[in-house]
């Protein structure tokens, strides 16, 4: 099988290196310096594995890179789309970004191909390009793959929701994610659009309902964790629910999806309440930090404060979204002096010009009044903070998810402030 990839950042330069070891793949992407990048064996972004993965298909010859759509698609069975679809500041997708530059791919595309959506777009969508380019069959998995741990998420995933108006395809797709899906499903295409909207959205409210648990238990004496605990073994929640109380979710995945069913809703004059609300509590959550050290520290003027991980996740590069930047700028703002370190990021865009980065988590701490843990890097927990913990003019930390409760535990005089605990 040849398969095509288009949009070659996260999800792209991920599906095309694991599909390079099953079929001969070509990826497709606009932007000639990520090709060049891509070319000598280096992802858009950092993600472990990846850069070795690509490595390996290049040097088998079954993965190549390019900018030229004739060329890509001339022999290719299936076009898989797969732009991490870009989220701006009100967490609304760039749809036409997206279709803009499938819309250039598919004219070189054989009648007759197969469309695979991965690309995180709008229900309907797979209806309106049916009309618009009837040469071609569609059909629609949509995905996000978890930044630090795409390999595994995308290699050996639980199952695979497919949707196909065609039955003629299903082998074909069959064939496709039959070495990476223990299980496919199949259904119409505006179920499979929606199913990703619904699963986003519920996984959002989960996180959103527990934090608010959680900031009741902070004036109650009850213990978040505790109460968790206890939800999680109700068997109608079960073990595995989004219940773990701790900071906001973060990054435009959930929060698109929440938007894009709020829209959705407005536009068809339906009235909902539940999913708007999603996002106006984890927006108002989102500050909790921030409140946490003003509360115990008051006026933060000139008070140094540690900010410890900056990335929007670990194992990975990427600042942007990141709930770590936000409260550098908010302290910045409050006036504070704020040291960061983070083990992956070694200059700051111009944003956070006014941040000092440290070299190592010993220059972040020193002389500091608080530290909030951000990011939640292993190299954290592996530290020595007996030692690291008596630089500090004052022992406090806000670690909104106790990521490292573990490890303070046992250091005397520690102050250690987290979500869902008074």
């Amino acid at each position: 099988m040849n398969v095509t990839v288009l949009g070659l950042w996260h999800l792209g330069s991920v599906t095309a290196a694991g599909c390079a070891k099953h079929f001969t793949v070509t990826g497709l992407d606009f932007d000639a310096a990520n090709i060049a990048r891509l070319n000598a064996g280096q992802a858009p972004l950092l993600e472990p594995g990846l850069n070795e993965l690509i490595a390996a298909g290049l040097a088998a010859k079954k993965l190549s890179f390019t900018t030229d759509p004739k060329s890509a698609c001339a022999g290719a069975d299936v076009l898989w789309l797969t732009y991490d679809t870009p989220v701006d500041e009100n967490d609304e997708s760039d749809v036409d970004l997206v279709l803009g530059n499938l819309r250039k791919a598919l004219p070189h595309l054989p009648a007759g191909a197969l469309v695979l959506i991965s690309a995180q777009l709008p229900v309907g969508t797979c209806a309106q390009l049916e009309n618009e380019f009837p040469r071609f069959h569609f059909a629609c998995s949509p995905e996000n793959l978890r930044l630090g741990k795409a390999l595994d998420a995308f290699e050996k995933a639980e199952r695979a929701v497919v949707g196909v108006r065609s039955d003629a395809k299903k082998a074909l797709l069959e064939e496709l994610f039959k070495p990476f899906a223990a299980q496919i499903i199949f259904m119409r295409p505006e179920s499979a659009e929606m199913v990703k909207h619904a699963l986003n959205s519920f996984l959002a409210l989960s996180i959103t309902f527990i934090n608010e648990i959680a900031r009741l238990c902070e004036h109650t004496g009850a213990d978040a964790k505790e109460v968790s605990a206890g939800l999680k073994s109700e068997a109608r929640i079960g073990p595995k629910a989004y219940l773990g109380p701790g900071g906001p979710f973060a990054g435009g995945t959930l929060a698109r999806d929440v938007v894009t069913l709020s829209k959705l809703a407005a536009a068809k004059g339906e009235k909902i309440s539940v999913i708007p609300a999603i996002k106006q509590s984890n927006d108002l959550h989102r500050g909790w930090a921030f409140r946490r050290l003003q509360a115990r520290l008051g006026d933060l003027r000139g008070r140094k404060i540690s900010v410890l991980g900056l990335t929007y996740t670990p194992n990975t590069d990427t600042l942007r979204r990141s709930a770590a930047v936000e409260l550098c700028q908010q302290l910045i703002v409050a006036g504070a002096r704020v040291t960061a370190f983070d083990p992956a990021v070694k200059s700051l865009p111009a944003e956070l010009a006014a941040v000092a980065l440290a070299g190592d988590l010993a220059a972040a701490l020193a002389g500091a009044e608080a530290a909030a843990v951000c990011t939640e890097w292993p190299q954290f927990r592996q530290a020595d903070w007996a030692q690291l913990v008596p630089q500090m003019r004052l022992p406090v930390f806000v670690d909104a998810n106790r990521f490292l409760e573990k490890e303070l535990k046992t250091v005397p005089g520690v102050e250690h402030l987290s979500v869902g605990r008074a």
